[in-house]
């Protein structure tokens, strides 16, 4: 099947990088921001509210409360301007976007952590009595 022009063209600008991160998932986007001549890394975080797909045009919304006050950002995905993801927990949500978030105070906003499984770990049995 052959590819669009377009397609070709964004498929160059896409990052290799990106981190797998969900909705409710709490990231922490390491931004470039440039302030007159220099450049300096900020650190944003939050939870994930919003992700919305679509090749190099994809972004994710990150909303925080900063003394008191709710702060939503949209990054885009592919951008060069952000140095590194990293998610510091997962979300445990049933939903795609969270913007009931917004209107919750307190420990009412928090999202639920999920739990990570052992995988091919196995709990060391109990030692038997002789």
């Amino acid at each position: 099947m052959r590819r669009s022009a377009i397609e070709h063209v964004e498929s160059k600008f896409l990052r290799k990088d990106v981190a797998v991160f969900r909705t409710g998932d709490s990231v922490r986007v390491h931004w470039k921001v440039k302030e007159g001549e220099k450049e300096r890394v900020q650190a944003f975080e939050g939870v994930v509210i919003r992700k919305k797909k679509g090749n190099n045009r994809s972004s994710f919304t990150v909303r925080k409360v900063s003394f008191g006050v709710g702060v939503e950002r949209i990054f885009p995905l592919h951008s060069p301007r952000y140095e590194r993801i990293e998610v510091l927990s997962r979300g445990n949500v049933n939903r795609n976007r969270l913007f009931y978030l917004r209107a919750l105070k307190g420990k009412a906003s928090r999202v639920d952590v999920q739990e990570e499984k052992m995988g091919d770990k196995k709990a060391p049995k109990a030692a038997a009595k002789a």
